[in-house]
This record gives C-alpha cells, sequence and structure tokens, in this order.
C-alpha cells in the first residue's frame, strides 16, 4: 500500500466553481467523486478508506456514489490521509457544506467552542464586522502557519488531526470575505507585527498577507501605535442590514466572551473603538509600519 503523502499547506482558499453542466447534480455525488478520484489516483483500495473512518467498504462505496451522507470527520480524515493540499481540502469542505447544508461553525462542531460558534454565525450575517486586538493577528487575516502556530500554543494535549481541523476551520472563515460582504476593519497594535509566533518565515508571510490586504475594497488594515492608550483585550463590532440598524458588541477573554446588545454598554464599546481607531495610523502610515515589519522579519529569517 502505497504512503499516504505529507499534507502541503496552500496560502490561498480555493473557491468551487461549478459548470452549468454540473448544477444539476446532487453536492453528496459531487463530493463522493472527489472522494473517490483522489483515492483510485492515490492507488488506494475500498478496504484502505473503510480503516481510515473505521467503517466498513460499503459504507465507503456509498459515501463515493453520494448515497450516503457524508460525516465532516470522516472526509477529514480521508482528506489527511489521502495527503491533500489545503486548496483540496477546502474544495471538499465547500461540497461537503452543499451537501449538507451545514454551517461552518456545524462542519466544525467538534473543535469550536460554544462561543465561537455564536460569533461565527454572526459574522456570516453581518454587513461590516471593525475589530482591535492587541495581542494576535485578527483570526479573519490569519495565515495557515501563523494560526497553525497559535493553536498548537493554546491548544496543548489536542491530537494533530484536531489542530489540523481547528486551522481548517479558521481557514475556511475567512472564505466569507470573497463575497465583499461583510467588510472588515482591523486595528492591530504595532506589537502584534514582532511578537513571534512560529518562525520568522510564518511572520514574514504574515506581515505579507497583512500588505495584501491593505490593497482590498473590503479590509481595512490600521496599526496602532505602540505608545497608544489601549484596551488590554479584544473587541469585535458588528453590523446588520437590517432597517433597524442592529449591532453588537463582542469581547474575548480567556474561556470564552461577552456579546454586548444593550444601547448603553454599546455606546461604551463603540467609543472606544472609536478612541483606538483615532490612535491608529493611516492607510500610508499603516502601509510603512507594516513594511518595515517585513524587513525585520526577512533580516530575520536570512540569519
Amino acid at each position: 500500500m502505497p504512503a499516504a503523502r505529507k499534507v502541503q499547506p496552500e496560502s490561498d482558499a480555493a473557491v468551487v466553481h461549478l459548470k452549468a453542466s454540473d448544477e444539476q447534480r446532487p453536492a453528496g455525488r459531487l463530493l463522493g467523486d472527489e472522494l473517490r478520484h483522489h483515492r483510485v489516483r492515490l492507488g488506494y483500495s475500498l478496504a484502505d478508506a473503510a480503516r481510515v473512518i473505521r467503517a466498513s467498504t460499503s459504507k465507503v462505496s456509498r459515501l463515493e456514489r453520494g448515497e450516503s451522507p457524508a460525516k465532516p470527520r470522516d472526509v477529514h480524515d480521508l482528506a489527511v490521509f489521502y495527503g491533500l493540499s489545503r486548496k483540496e481540502q477546502s474544495q471538499l469542505d465547500q461540497l461537503l457544506a452543499q451537501a449538507s447544508n451545514a454551517d461552518l461553525y456545524a462542519r466544525f462542531a467538534d473543535v469550536t467552542p460554544d462561543f465561537l460558534k455564536r460569533l461565527i454565525r454572526l459574522e456570516g450575517t453581518a454587513e461590516t464586522i471593525a475589530v482591535f486586538e492587541p495581542r494576535v493577528v485578527p483570526g479573519l487575516l490569519q495565515t495557515e502557519g501563523y494560526a497553525r502556530a497559535l493553536v498548537e500554543l493554546v491548544e496543548i494535549g489536542r491530537s494533530e488531526a484536531s489542530i489540523e481541523r481547528i486551522v481548517a476551520m479558521r481557514m475556511q472563515r475567512q472564505l466569507m470575505l470573497d463575497k465583499g460582504v461583510p467588510t472588515l476593519a482591523a486595528l492591530i497594535s504595532e506589537e502584534v507585527l514582532y511578537r513571534l509566533y512560529g518562525t520568522a518565515d510564518v511572520m514574514a508571510e504574515q506581515v505579507r498577507f497583512l500588505l495584501k490586504a491593505t490593497v482590498t475594497g473590503r479590509v481595512n488594515v490600521r496599526v496602532v501605535r505602540r505608545d497608544a492608550m489601549v484596551p488590554p483585550y479584544p473587541i469585535f463590532h458588528l453590523t446588520f442590514p437590517d432597517a433597524d440598524g442592529q449591532e453588537l458588541a463582542y469581547v474575548e477573554h480567556l474561556d470564552g466572551a461577552n456579546y454586548i446588545t444593550k444601547k448603553s454598554q454599546l455606546d461604551k464599546y463603540r467609543k472606544v473603538l472609536l478612541n483606538v481607531r483615532a490612535n491608529a495610523c493611516d492607510r500610508e502610515a499603516s502601509t510603512a509600519s507594516l513594511r518595515e515589519a517585513l524587513r525585520h522579519w526577512e533580516r530575520a529569517a536570512a540569519d
């Protein structure tokens, strides 16, 4: 039996574009076709795949024909066993979502705490998201390498497979930004750009990604000066496309989060964010700050 290849991560998540001739085919069949394609391409048997997901060969056969509902865990385990790239895994995840009509938080329920599930649901229906992050790059703007370094640091005791699923969830969460709504305003403390997570190469890649994000129309990245008086905790503020202008704030802490919807408290956190924004660099200065951080990490990687 050939050995499974090591997953080669890719920085750009893929979007599955279905051809007109495919649109009439059930997503479950498309998902099964993809799984079968990878199994056959690598020379694995139905029995090999069955051992991976702890099932019978007949179940795998039904899964590949689109006759049996796919479980997120089984699809993920097969993708890892087949050594699929992040791009290929992303395609499977999107087909799985279409097949099961499952939201992102549902597909990754086993590795997503309840408080984060609520935020993911809210992000998907928001019109605008503003976030201040004093400690790390905001999750919606993290590269895969940076996210993995954070997860490995925080999720002590997790299996490698579990860590990979958490990272995959973070990468899939970013796909909503490709739709144009919501728009994202990210206020990032300057210290974050110089705080090492992973390697110098990982940090350089992360800063390059932020620089790339600054030129998009959907993401507004601003660097907050080191000497600014800002809160020590991250704050999210979301608005929704409702006629009555609904909004909420989200304040994250170590083991959970608080959701603020009362007007008096919302006013308080909105003012905090406005104060942080007032202490942030403009677009030109933020870009210059990011470029300086990139030079720092490129020099570190070269040493």
